[in-house]
């Protein structure tokens, strides 16, 4: 017998791959209702970056072979099964579901064709999200490598394609996880309260985008300016060259041609217009734009040519009778939302569908908050396409990097070190600091064009925290038009444009109002409900602040807290953010479940309780 069945699996081998079954998901003990409609021929098949869109594309979302080895293995002669890119091995929509530790590499496979009206044309390849360390192969040659969990990173693979019908890539993956001292939230090897279960590997969309080979365009940075109703556009080519291109920029208005100005490309041009329609949470507005790309003196032939969209609005502070204010659009705006984690029962850090995904901004918005705290973690950019489309500010968190000790009696390291509760910035090592500082300007510089992002926060409750006010600082220098808030909770510092405190007990804490800085409640509630059927692990203990069981409890409780906040709003406070949107594994303080299927308060409830707040 055991003859036959090595027989059968040499037969099965095919082009050192496997033939395997049929794709299905991982066991999870809940699972969200947009998961059943997900498969290998439909999977994340939206453009994925809105920001910057070009006609022609090829996604490559779908099955690839894979492998889970030891770290130091090489390139497998065979692999041990599929899994469902763009989910992470950990997933049960991978079809995987496995646990990957700092000793595993995975290695990832898959063929693909180039359409035949990409010739003369040089193919782009681009990975949204990987976490945490990528090597690249293309029919056997190495195009490249890269570290960070949370930016896409892109290869020109176009040298590597001549001569094969049919090619191959092969990635490689290594991950830390919470032995590491990178970014990566609230990922942990031991689960237990608030630390989720980790992210390892390809989690977001790969795909190719066929370019020109004489010049074209690799990105747009659009900042808008309501004081002297202009927008300053800057279109940037793949690389500097000394020939003359030039961009046409086009601002459209519900289809109709606003105006249009022209640049040098790698140049900024400045584009006045009368009377611009502002982006608010009550009138989410966008401008559409078109850049079309050709060479000084041949107007008429187009070497590139994308859309975006921009939102007029300014985020600033403003006087009140107690100090700062927040204002939008040089009016007063109390910021209002939750803890918004985006963590999935099926997908993890990657939501199950483009639609899941814009559920829960829209449940966010139907129940009246008016502002989403994006916490620890950065989403795919669809995400921030529909906060700006359907109208919702939003406070961008870097994910914390940690410092890793060993545990007492451990050889290892195996938690994590925070800044203690009045003590000083961490010591961090340069290697570090340097990748936690490159990813977060990347964050800035992918995310840079949205305008629902009206924050970022750089740092959440010392967790990593080092170097604070130059951190912050920095920011600030790099991003103007937007408020810094140097960190959120705990240790706070003299820097920063709000003041930021946590209070998760009963009876909330009335921060001290400051003269410089807006005071803001950057965590409170976490009430806990956990609703049976619909929870993650009925073995661990479900972990709330406070915990009760029935929706009328939550309720109650609930309004005792926001009372409160009403309170504070009128002696100072400038914004309060609930915890949270959602359940997460063990922690069921959400304002829905984990699945999403149980919406714990009514939203035309929570929505007419939450008018107050703007009026």
């Amino acid at each position: 017998m055991k003859k036959i069945f090595c027989l059968v699996a040499l037969v099965l081998v095919v082009s050192g791959s496997l033939v395997f079954g049929a794709w299905q998901p991982a066991k999870r003990s809940i699972m969200s209702r947009w998961a059943e409609d997900v498969g290998p021929d439909n999977v994340w098949r939206e453009y994925p970056r809105p920001q910057l869109v070009r006609a022609d594309w090829l996604s490559l979302n779908g099955l690839w072979d894979y492998a889970l080895l030891g770290k130091t293995s090489a390139k497998p002669s065979a692999y041990e099964g599929e899994i469902l890119v763009p989910f992470c091995v950990e997933s049960a929509l991978s079809g995987v579901g496995k646990d990957v530790t700092p000793d595993d590499r995975i290695w990832y496979r898959r063929t693909f064709k180039v359409p035949g009206s990409w010739s003369d044309k040089r193919v782009i390849l681009n990975f949204e999200a990987v976490d945490f360390e990528a090597a690249v192969w293309v029919n056997g040659g190495f195009v490249g490598a890269h570290k960070g969990a949370y930016d896409r990173f892109s290869f020109d693979i176009t040298d590597y394609l001549d001569g094969v019908a049919r090619h191959e890539i092969v990635v490689s993956v290594i991950d830390p996880s919470s032995l590491g001292t990178q970014a990566r939230g609230k990922q942990q090897l031991s689960q237990q309260g608030i630390w989720y279960t980790p992210v390892s590997g390809i989690w977001q969309t790969v795909w190719l985008e066929p370019v020109s080979k004489v010049a074209a365009i690799r990105e747009v940075k659009i900042v808008p300016d309501i004081d002297s109703d202009s927008v300053t556009v800057t279109p940037m080519l793949f690389a500097p060259t000394q020939v003359e291109y030039v961009v046409e920029v086009t601002i459209l208005e519900d289809g109709r041609k606003v105006t249009s100005a022209k640049v040098r490309a790698d140049n900024s041009v400045s584009i006045d217009f009368d009377d611009p329609i502002l982006w608010s949470p009550d009138e989410p507005f966008l401008y559409d734009l078109k850049l079309r790309l050709f060479k000084a003196g041949s107007e008429r032939e187009t070497l590139d040519e994308l859309t975006s969209y921009f939102g007029m609005r300014k985020i600033s502070l403003g006087k009140g009778p107690y100090g700062k204010v927040l204002h939008l659009n040089d009016k007063e705006l109390f910021h209002y939302g939750p803890l918004d984690q985006g963590w999935w029962p099926d997908g993890l850090h990657t939501p199950p569908s483009d639609e899941a995904m814009k559920y829960d901004i829209q449940v966010t918005k139907d129940m009246g908050f008016n502002m989403i705290r994006k916490h620890i973690k950065v989403e795919p950019d669809r995400w921030y396409y529909w906060c700006d489309k359907i109208g919702i500010m939003v406070w961008q968190d870097m994910p914390s990097g940690m410092v890793v000790i060993p545990r007492e009696g451990s050889e290892r390291p195996d938690h994590v070190q925070h800044v203690k509760k009045g003590g000083d910035d961490l010591m961090r090592r340069t290697e570090d600091t340097a990748q936690f500082e490159w990813e977060l300007r990347r964050m800035m510089d992918l995310r840079g064009n949205a305008p629902s992002i009206v924050m970022w926060v750089p740092f959440n409750e010392g967790w990593g925290q080092y170097d604070t006010c130059r951190i912050s600082d920095a920011v600030k220098a790099y991003d103007p038009s937007r408020l810094v808030n140097a960190i959120s909770g705990w240790e706070l510092r003299p820097c920063g444009d709000v003041y930021d405190i946590h209070s998760y007990q009963q009876e909330v804490t009335v921060p001290q109002m400051q003269r410089g800085q807006a005071t803001v409640l950057g965590e409170y509630g976490g009430i806990g409900y956990p609703v049976k059927g619909h929870q993650w692990n009925t073995g661990m203990r479900n972990w709330g602040y406070q915990t009760y069981h029935s929706a009328d409890e939550l309720l109650k409780n609930y309004i005792h807290k926001f009372d409160q906040i009403v309170e504070m709003k009128k002696k100072g406070l400038s914004a309060a953010v609930y915890t949270q949107t959602t359940d997460v594994e063990g922690e069921v303080n959400g304002l829905m479940t984990y699945d999403r299927d149980v919406i714990k308060i009514a939203p035309k409830k929570l929505k007419k309780l939450h008018d107050v707040l703007y009026k």
